[in-house]
């Protein structure tokens, strides 16, 4: 029974060991080093090259301030009450455009100063000798660098280095209108400052800073940009409510500290005296109107009382009578609140128009010259203006079939009923308290009636003062309340804490966030090039990798030969490879069957493509054998592509083709060696049909004859990967050496013989794994226990010749 190794089938590649997998990594631990000192390198050029950016904040406080002076719903500045959409709109209109327009048009920041910096111009507002005073209503030269170079601590030149063939932009920052300038050659002269400047290109003036004296030789630039090119930087100034608070925390970035600061507390300024400004209007507006009544009030009064003196002289009369006296004190009250009570009534109808007219309640107009009593109908009118706010917000984050939308609406509508109703009972009960007003005024009236003619004409005459009168004197308060609301009226907006230069440091470029970036990029590039490597990489490399992919017997390692050809046994007998072939042919034995032990053995050496060794083991081979007293001889079957005559220095012209083809004898083409006990047949000249000859009978009579004379028959045959001969000579074979290369055979490649060897078609077959080279990329090694000795090092002197390694320059020039 033959003796055959079956061992458990995995044709599928597994995850290699994880202690193995990470040696293999660890083992690039040079691509790792450089590859992190070039990412550090660039981290560092990005730390010391990237323009420094600084974040400063300030933070305001968002409260509706009333005044003191006044009782709510009373007062000129009337407010309905309810919640207030206040922080948002502020928060909107700070980074609105209009507002930062205003703010770069005050600040001039349209204006840029710069300076020559060691990668880029850098902004250096606020640490400059002069400022740039324009005259916005001239054409100026736009986005364009302006050269000043001071010659002297009062005088400098002004330049500009303009392309001839390009036609620039001038601006006028007035009309905001630009136009075209074709640059011309100008004569350079000396500027100083508080000096008008008439340039084509600029006009205005540069004002010295004080306490700072510019250097002979200094250069700046300064550059000036369109409004909305400014607005639109400065735009992206951050506002965040803080939650729960009233309070508004601006934030803005930027290269330059002294820039951020003036910008963020001018924004905070500009926006405070808008908002004071937009909370006087209403009283403003108020006390115009005031004003006009109050005048033809005051004209009324002053006609009233010629009228009554005229009247009072022309009938000789000038005092009530007693009854009269008393119709007049009752009536004037009663006038008084019956020209309250219209007017009252008057608003409400005013207010019930509005409310049914208008599906936004967030503005409802409040009462300007009367007052309102009913404590219900401002709380209901500050509900309805509470959730008019709170829809308003909700319409900008959801849709309108959204649930809470929908409450807030149905809220609303319930609101604006109940708000209805009652305003339509107080004008009820205002119109019953009117009435029996009247009523009252005209049982007074009759009685009026009963004196005589002149006196009531003078009676009516004082009423009609009188009721006058105290209008003036109301509107006369009014007017005050007006006055002192304006006066008094202090902005929503207070500043807890301003924007200030504190020495803080730069937020950009975050320098230890730079070098752990450069870190994990250096280490991370390398591993993922080394594991796409791995992936993509489908070479056989290790002894593992062939028992992974293959259940044929690994029988061995050759390593790399390093004599001048394929004699290496012979010409180096004390050389690891020479070690390893002995070893090969020790391991060979146990593929013998005990009852071939004693008879002739051949051995078939074979691989999958032309390039494995497969030539370099077979002469090996037969070499080890020879040298270990056996009579040993080496046929080349390979008819397409002979090569073993080469290195025995013997000549391919008789050969195995010359025997299948019945031209020579057996004798005539057995060539002796220098090699002791080795004989060797070559292929021949390459015939037109090598397969036909290797399957005739030729063949089989060829190699029973050899068998009779020889202990061991060394077949080196063709790549079963590339023709099917080797296949037919398998036949042949006690045992068969199926030869795969380090870093060259493809894994794919052993598919055929794995197939084969399945099926049981093929017996004794073993794997050598040819151009062996220890590599700790590729884990631990193979060796004691595949045939390759005691491997290289200082372990092996004494035993083995060792390589002296040669110099590099020598190894290059080699290469080339």
């Amino acid at each position: 029974m033959e003796n055959k190794f079956k061992f458990i089938e995995n044709p599928q590649e597994q995850i290699s060991d994880i202690k193995d997998y990470i040696f293999r990594i660890l083992s690039n631990w040079k691509w790792f080093a450089v590859s992190i000192i070039i990412a550090f390198a660039i981290a560092y050029y990005v730390n010391i090259s990237a323009e420094r950016v600084y974040g400063l904040t300030t933070t305001i406080a968002v409260k509706e301030q009333q005044n003191p002076l006044f009782a709510s719903g009373t007062n000129i500045a009337f407010n309905w009450g309810g919640v207030s959409d206040k922080v948002e709109s502020i928060r909107k209109s700070l980074t609105s455009r209009s507002h930062n327009e205003k703010v770069v048009k005050q600040l001039d920041f349209y204006v840029d100063y710069l300076k020559e910096g060691r990668f880029r111009l850098e902004d250096v507002y606020g640490k400059t000798p002069f400022t740039l005073e324009l005259q916005n209503n001239q054409f100026q030269l736009l986005n364009t660098n302006i050269k000043i170079e001071f010659i002297s601590n009062n005088s400098f030149n002004i330049s500009v280095d303009f392309d001839n063939e390009l036609n620039y932009n001038l601006i006028n920052y007035k009309t905001d209108k630009v136009n075209t300038y074709k640059p011309k050659v100008l004569e350079t002269q000396p500027y100083s400052f508080n000096q008008y400047i008439n340039l084509p290109y600029l006009k205005g003036q540069l004002k010295q800073v004080e306490d700072f004296k510019p250097t002979n030789g200094a250069v700046y630039f300064i550059r000036l940009n369109s409004i909305t090119q400014a607005t639109n930087i400065y735009k992206n100034v951050n506002a965040k409510g803080l939650a729960g608070t009233s309070l508004v925390e601006l934030s803005m970035q930027g290269a330059n500290k002294n820039r951020i600061v003036d910008y963020l507390n001018k924004t905070v300024e500009v926006l405070s005296n808008y908002e004071l400004e937009q909370k006087t209007n209403y009283a403003r507006s108020t006390k115009a109107f005031i004003d006009a009544q109050f005048k033809n009030t005051s004209d009324s009064l002053k006609l009233l009382e010629n009228t009554i003196g005229e009247f009072k002289k022309q009938n000789d009369i000038y005092n009530l009578s007693a009854q009269g006296s008393e119709i007049f004190s009752q009536t004037t009250g009663l006038d008084q609140m019956q020209k309250q009570l219209v007017d009252r009534i008057e608003y409400f109808n005013n207010l019930e128009s509005y409310i049914n007219s208008h599906s936004n309640y967030s503005k409802i107009p409040a009462p300007a010259i009367i007052n309102i009593e009913d404590a219900a109908i401002t709380g209901m009118v500050g509900n309805l203006t509470e959730l008019s706010i709170q829809k308003e917000k909700l319409s900008n984050e959801v849709t309108s079939n959204h649930p809470s939308l929908k409450l807030v609406n149905q809220e609303i509508e319930t609101a604006r009923n109940v708000l209805l109703e009652n305003i339509s009972s107080l004008k009820s009960t205002t119109n019953v308290t009117l009435t029996n007003s009247r009523k009252r005024l005209n049982s007074y009236n009759y009685k009026l009636d009963k004196l005589p003619n002149k006196e009531q004409r003078l009676l009516n005459f004082q009423r009609k003062y009188n009721l006058t009168e105290s209008n003036y004197v109301f509107l006369m308060q009014k007017r005050y309340e007006a006055d002192i609301a304006i006066a008094a009226s202090v902005s929503d907006i207070s500043v807890l804490d301003s924007a200030k230069d504190t020495g803080q440091g730069s937020i950009l470029p975050r320098k230890s966030f730079n070098y752990i970036i450069a870190l994990l990029l250096g280490t991370i590039f390398p591993l993922f090039l080394i594991v796409a490597k791995e992936i993509l990489d489908t070479k056989i490399h290790r002894a593992e990798d062939v028992e992974k992919i293959s259940p044929i017997p690994l029988l061995g390692v050759v390593g790399k030969n390093t004599a001048e050809n394929n004699l290496a046994v012979f010409l180096k007998p004390k050389s690891t490879v020479s070690e390893s072939f002995r070893a090969l042919r020790s391991n060979i034995q146990f593929l013998f069957g005990r009852q071939s032990r004693d008879k002739c053995k051949t051995i078939v050496v074979t691989s999958s493509v032309s390039g494995e060794g497969k030539t370099f083991v077979s002469i090996n081979m037969a070499t080890v054998f020879a040298l270990g007293g056996k009579k040993t001889i080496l046929v080349g079957l390979d008819l397409r592509k002979p090569k073993i005559f080469g290195d025995f220095g013997i000549t391919n012209e008789k050969g195995v083709v010359n025997y299948l083809i019945a031209e020579e004898e057996k004798s005539a083409i057995i060539t002796k060696t220098k090699v002791p006990n080795l004989d060797v047949i070559t292929s021949g000249p390459i015939p037109p049909n090598p397969s036909e000859l290797l399957i005739s009978q030729a063949t089989d009579e060829l190699i029973n004859s050899l068998k009779e004379e020889y202990e061991y028959i060394i077949l080196d045959t063709p790549p079963v990967g590339l023709v099917s001969d080797a296949i037919e000579l398998l036949k042949f074979a006690d045992s068969t050496i199926y030869v795969v290369r380090q870093g060259y055979t493809d894994k794919g490649m052993l598919r055929l013989i794995n197939e084969k060897y399945k099926k049981e078609e093929i017996a004794n077959i073993s794997i050598v794994l040819n151009d062996f080279k220890v590599k700790n990329k590729y884990g631990y090694g193979y060796g004691y226990g595949y045939g390759y000795g005691y491997g290289y090092g200082k372990y092996s002197n004494g035993y083995h010749e060792v390589e002296k390694k040669k110099p590099f320059l020598k190894r290059l020039f080699k290469k080339k």
